[in-house]
């Protein structure tokens, strides 16, 4: 399994980095996980086919991790000329959400007919779905967004990927990553706790406990990125490649 970092910026840009909006790459394809508002320019920057993916994974409902999708789903109709099936998957939601977001951004465009076939996919909370042969177990986080929020646990060619989505420390976030091969992790602050968002001094704590053999940390607003060196820990870089 091959990982890039399309974006692994916030919601604001800091540090120019893109939205979030992970490439994932598997014996049968590819897939994204999570598809932020700037994901298809990040697409493009990259030289990714966007007719590659297969399916996109979504953690939760804000825009900087969801909102490329109507621009995604467009481009399939009208540039890349997509005739394979695509799958959305993420929490309860998601579809009147994307549907909501497409006809506000472009009116009338959940109407008019494709040429390939898309299903939403609303995924039950500690439940293992096979998404295009993806194994998917999401976890119910703290992170409000008018729809449940998960961390996201994947299993595909024998290797197991966490990515934390947006959160401060819960349980679940626990359960989600223990074990894991690869642990993507939110961290907004370097030591400032926040209500719905996780710092550096909080997930150090709590490695330990996780047995995980990669930590990779995302998500970054400036003051984190101006200490990241401190962590030793692997931080993210839009265009960066991970081999799990």
């Amino acid at each position: 399994m091959e990982l890039q970092f399309l974006g692994s910026g916030d919601a604001f840009g800091s540090g120019g980095r893109f939205n979030t909006c992970f490439y994932v790459r598997d014996a049968r394809g590819a897939f994204l996980i999570d598809c932020g508002a700037s994901s298809m320019i990040a697409i493009r920057k990259f030289g990714i086919d966007p007719n590659t993916i297969r399916a996109v994974l979504i953690t939760h409902l804000h825009g900087d991790h969801f909102g490329g999708l109507p621009f995604f789903i467009l481009d399939a109709q009208l540039v890349s000329r997509r005739t394979a099936p695509l799958i959305i998957a993420g929490p309860p939601g998601l579809r009147d959400r994307l549907t909501t977001a497409m006809e506000t951004f472009f009116p009338g465009s959940t109407r008019v007919e494709r040429r390939f076939v898309s299903e939403i996919r609303e995924l039950e909370p500690r439940c293992t779905h096979d998404v295009e042969g993806i194994a998917v177990t999401p976890f119910v986080v703290k992170h409000p967004c008018g729809a449940p929020p998960f961390a996201l646990r994947l299993t595909v060619d024998g290797k197991t990927l966490c990515y934390s989505g947006d959160t401060e420390w819960v349980d679940g976030l626990r359960d989600a990553a223990t074990g894991a091969d690869l642990f993507i992790a939110e961290t907004y602050f370097f030591d400032k706790q926040v209500r719905f968002h996780l710092d550096y001094a909080t997930l150090a704590r709590h490695l330990p406990e996780l047995g995980v053999k990669r930590v990779v940390l995302t998500h970054m607003n400036p003051g984190m990125l101006a200490r990241v060196a401190e962590t030793g820990c692997e931080a993210a870089e839009d265009g960066m490649v991970l081999t799990v």
